[in-house]
Formats: C-alpha cells, structure tokens, sequence
C-alpha cells in the first residue's frame, strides 16, 4: 500500500503541469486574495497558446495580469468582486463581473459555470496527507471533494483549521512558492471615523457576537471594544483589529450558541501579526462562505452585530455600496448576507456606517435617490440602523416619513434644508 507522503511526493509537478488539466472551454475557480496561487496562474498565461476559451473565475484579484487586462488570447477573467488590479478592465471591457451575494458565489458557480478545475496556494501538507487552505476558505473551500485541485504549496501560509482542509487524494498536482502574503491597507482614521465608531461602539453591549466589516470605521469600531467582555466572533473578514481584542481579554467566545470559544471566519486578510496569530491556532476556524455567510448559520447567534460601510443611501434607506451611479468599484461581498442575519437574529442589530458627506463637504452621501445607475446592495427591507458622525437614524420598522426624517437629521447640517425640500417635492414628508 503506498504511503500518504509518497503520494504526496508523486503528485508534486511543475506549475506549468496544470495545462495538463485544461482543455478547450475549461471553467476554472481561482482562489481570491492571498488564496491565488500566483505561480500557476503565471504557468497558465504563459501556455495559453495551448488553450481555447479559458475562463478564469475570482474574487478579489491582488496583481495587475495580462489575463485580466484581456491580453491573453485563449483566457478571459472572470471577476466576483472587483478590485483595484480589475476595476479598469472592467470599464473598458477586456474582463466580466459577475452579479452576487458571498454567500451564493459557490452555488452560482455550480450552476452558471460548472468549473472543472480549482487552484489555489495553500500551506505545506501535514503528515496525514491534508492542505490547509490557509488565510481563504471562501468559495475554493465549498468545493473541497468535488472538484480536482491543482495547489501551490506556499511555504509562508499559515496552516489554519475549519472546513478548509484538503486531502491529497483531492489533488492532482501541487508546485512550491516561498512567498509572503500580501498585507490588507490600513485606512487613516479621521474625525468623522471616530465619532462614528463611537455611536456604533456603545450599541455593542458586553457578550454580542459580531461581524465588523474592512474600512478606516470598521477598524475604529474595533478599537473602541478593548474594555468589552465576552464578545464573540463570526465574520466574513477576520482583519488585524481582533487580534488585540483577544489579547486584552475581550474576545473570548464563551457566550457564542455556536462554535463556542472559536473564531469563525472564511478569510483572515491584515497584517503579518494577524496571519502569525491564525497559524496552528485552533481557537480560530476558516468555512466556506456558503456556511459563514449564510443568513439562518449567523441568525443562530442571539445577540448578534453587523457592521458595514456604504458609499450612498436614499431616502428609503436603499444602500449603494458597490457603485456610484453605474460606477462599480467593487461587488455586494457578504454586506447583504449579514445585515439579514443581524435582523434575523433574537437580539440582533445591522449598522450601515458612511460619512455624511464628501471629504470636501460638497456632495451629501444622504440622498433623495441614488444616482441613475446605481446599484443597490443592502435594499431596504433589511437596513436597520444608519449611522454617519452625526447620529444613528434607525429604520427598521419606520414608515417612509419617518425614514426620512431620521437620515435628513443625521444628515450634513449643510445640506438639511435642501434635503427637505427635496422629501417635500417627491412626496415624502
């Protein structure tokens, strides 16, 4: 009987291997962020002589690449969530961008790509023949034992626990890298960062189980929590701000209903001090996102909080978080999963932060109606609280009059009276 490490040892190929498992038309699931394995996706467009009608599938793409920009005759992208190496590719055409919530990505693909194949960088196999995936879980995880895996075995991924463990027998080639991820941007807070993170801060009580989304107010929010007790964790991102929470004490989850006493997440993405604190740490578990972000799996947490940004909300309490008008910059991402199951949740709350205004003060980000084109994210049968530095304007449960109230008075005070002009002329108030 062959032993795990010489099947391990057998199956180790060069990255330029994987076109072994292309062929014309093949659909092929990319792992997001740090979770690409750079070194056969390289391999890929540099034998894509060899291939027809490729169509490579990810999210959040981190380097800038021909195949992208739509150079690369034979393959195309496939974006899930744009990102700044894909936002101009998009607008001029050369990549696609695909409709979706976080929590659906895995489904969708099933059913509008069926992929064939799914490569990702992962840690150094155990010496029971298991990968780790490492800092992503997301949607490459969902299809651990149904799909093939071509890995990159990267000496500095941390090796991470959860449902994000793949077997040898799951693989049908793996190369090395020796590569150190790449950090998540740390935003500069301002005033208005501050004073927004400490209206969401003081809706947070001791014991809540929270999701805090990326961004300079989600960040602060963190920050202003060091003297809490019993927080929970169960995010989308898990980002370096809960690391010192745990380290001071206040993230423990002992009064989590489920995952008791771990962190649960389906991508660690922040410093180098957040991927050395999920490496070997079994008090913090990676799922996929079909798991992570469902609705019913978050509403299972009693006293759950949500916190996320947007760019833009109307009067009805619409919120455009992906685009300014037809603008994209990015994707729904799991913002919609979370703030249904922040509602769904017993005691559960869903806080949309944004500045009031534009940096200069001269564009109002409380609006009459979002711009022609928009889209929305959050829609708003499911916004709760809006929060800008000048108060929380809560919604759930309001009628349109009300609504508008509420987000005109926490509104830029510049802009107040011309926004009730504007409620008056469309009949809202």
């Amino acid at each position: 009987m062959t032993s795990v490490q010489e099947t391990i040892a057998a199956l180790r190929r060069p990255p330029e291997a994987v076109l072994d498992h292309l062929g014309p038309g093949s659909e092929v699931v990319v792992g997001a962020a740090n979770g690409e394995p750079a070194t056969v996706v390289d391999a890929i467009e540099a034998g894509a002589e060899r291939l027809r009608d490729v169509r490579l599938h990810q999210m959040l793409a981190l380097r800038e690449r021909r195949s992208i920009d739509g150079a690369v005759p034979g393959l195309r992208h496939v974006s899930w969530f744009l990102s700044p190496a894909t936002r101009e590719a998009f607008r001029a055409g050369h990549c696609d961008l695909v409709p979706n919530n976080f929590s659906d990505v895995p489904r969708l693909l099933r059913r509008a790509a069926r992929p064939d194949l799914v490569v990702v960088s992962v840690a150094p196999p155990d010496r029971h023949g298991y990968f780790s995936l490492g800092t992503n879980a997301d949607y490459s995880a969902a299809f651990i034992g149904e799909l093939p895996f071509f890995v990159e075995v990267n000496a500095q991924m941390p090796r991470t626990f959860g449902g994000n463990q793949l077997h040898i027998d799951d693989v049908v080639g793996w190369c090395t890298a020796d590569r150190p991820l790449s950090p998540l941007p740390h935003p500069e807070p301002g005033p208005r960062d501050r004073a927004i993170a400490a209206l969401v801060a003081e809706r947070i009580p001791d014991g809540a189980t929270l999701q805090i989304g990326l961004g300079a107010v989600p960040d602060m929010v963190l920050a202003q929590l060091g003297d809490h007790h019993g927080l929970g964790v169960h995010t989308e991102v898990l980002s370096s701000g809960v690391v010192d929470l745990v380290e001071r004490g206040a993230v423990t989850g002992t009064r989590k209903t489920t995952h008791r006493g771990k962190i649960v997440a389906t991508v660690a993405h922040g410093d180098q001090a957040l991927y050395d604190f999920v490496a070997d740490n079994a008090g913090v578990e990676l799922h996929p996102v079909d798991y992570t972000n469902d609705p019913w799996n978050i509403a299972r947490e009693p006293l759950f909080r949500a916190v996320n940004a947007t760019l833009e909300v109307d009067f009805l309490g619409q919120c455009a978080s992906e685009s300014l008008g037809s603008q994209y910059f990015s994707s729904s991402g799991g913002q919609p999963d979370f703030a249904r199951g922040a509602i769904m949740s017993e005691h559960g709350a869903a806080f949309i932060v944004l500045h009031s205004a534009t940096h200069d003060d001269t564009v109002s980000r409380i609006v009459p109606q979002l711009q022609p084109g928009a889209a929305v994210t959050t829609f708003k049968n499911i916004v709760d609280n809006v929060v800008t530095e000048h108060g929380v304007a809560e919604l759930r449960g309001a009628s349109i009059a009300d609504r508008t109230r509420r987000l005109i008075a926490i509104a830029h005070p510049g802009f107040r009276d011309e926004l009730t002009a504007q409620a008056k002329a469309l009949g809202y108030l």
